[in-house]
């Protein structure tokens, strides 16, 4: 019996499968970075538009794109729940949000790097937190 992943394409991933891998985790820094990090809007753009081009033709891109654009959507409502909050106490949660947000974008941060080094080595890399909402 084998203890490989069926979510987990089989093979070694080719160099260029390799880096637009990387670029499907590392484009979610720059739409956040781009668009605003606490609304999240840009976050999970880049990792749609590359799964969405490569996902007949790379399954490891497909992967790890799809990876990258369930963790940014989690990362995305988690923010946008702690912004609703803040706004319903009428701006007194941000005592307790505004912390939340900075430990939430701290270690998406972390994750990122983390998933593009990996993906840059050919491992096929699952966020520790995230919903797998697109399959």
């Amino acid at each position: 019996m084998s203890d490989a992943d069926p979510t987990i394409p089989a093979g070694i991933p080719s160099a260029e499968e390799k880096q637009w891998a990387l670029f499907a985790h590392l484009s979610t820094l720059v739409g956040g970075l781009l668009t605003g990090w606490f609304y999240g809007i840009g976050f999970f753009i880049g990792p749609l538009i590359i799964w969405l081009i490569k996902k007949d033709t790379m399954p490891f891109v497909a992967d790890q794109a799809k990876e990258a654009l369930n963790f940014a959507i989690t990362v995305s409502g988690a923010s946008l729940v702690l912004l609703m909050l803040t706004v319903m106490s009428l701006g007194i949660g941000i005592l307790v949000t505004g912390p939340l947000m900075m430990i939430i974008g701290i270690a998406a941060l972390v994750f990122v790097i983390i998933a593009a080094i990996k993906a840059n080595e050919g491992t096929a890399y699952r966020y520790p937190i995230s919903l797998r909402l697109v399959k």
